[in-house]
């Protein structure tokens, strides 16, 4: 008995251990995963397959947040906005679409220390997917959960008869 509580504890001690994301591990994972990466206070700006990411972090709240913009509110309409709503709850998986400072973003949240490696490096490509995706799949990865993943069309005008 001894013995097994003893292998549990040990257990317990390297799982949570594991699991201690830092800033500077953070940085390390990112900067295996990135084309280039930049420094700036607590965010690291990165490109991604010739993407733009932005990882925000801080350490004193525990969160995290990797994000690329999109596009600029102005240059999409309703359908592409709502559309994106079907998304995150079908489609964009760990990754939502997200309207800030007239910017839709893909934007992975997350606490900080809980954060694993290959956690880090799944929300890198899913924010990656998200991106280049909008406007067509509007999808993270490829898995899609169950119900009306139906995109917002635009109303077909009527046709109208010719009476002559």
């Amino acid at each position: 008995m001894r013995i097994l509580f003893s292998g549990i504890f040990l257990l317990f001690l390297v799982t949570s251990q594991a699991q201690e994301m830092t800033a500077a591990k953070l940085f390390q994972i990112i900067e295996k995963e990135a084309d280039t990466v930049k420094i700036n206070g607590n965010s690291y700006q990165f490109l991604f397959n010739d993407a733009m990411l932005v990882c925000v972090y801080d350490e004193n709240a525990n969160r995290m947040r990797i994000i690329s913009p999109i596009i600029e509110r102005e240059k999409i309409g309703e359908e592409e906005l709502l559309n994106a709503l079907v998304a995150n709850f079908h489609s964009a998986l760990d990754v939502k679409y997200a309207l800030s400072d007239e910017i839709l973003w893909s934007v992975y949240i997350h606490p900080l220390k809980e954060l694993s490696e290959p956690q880090v490096i799944d929300a890198i490509q899913q924010v990656y997917a998200a991106a280049i995706t909008f406007g067509s799949s509007y999808s993270s990865t490829n898995l899609v959960f169950p119900g009306n993943t139906k995109k917002v069309e635009k109303p077909k005008p009527e046709k109208k008869l010719n009476k002559t």
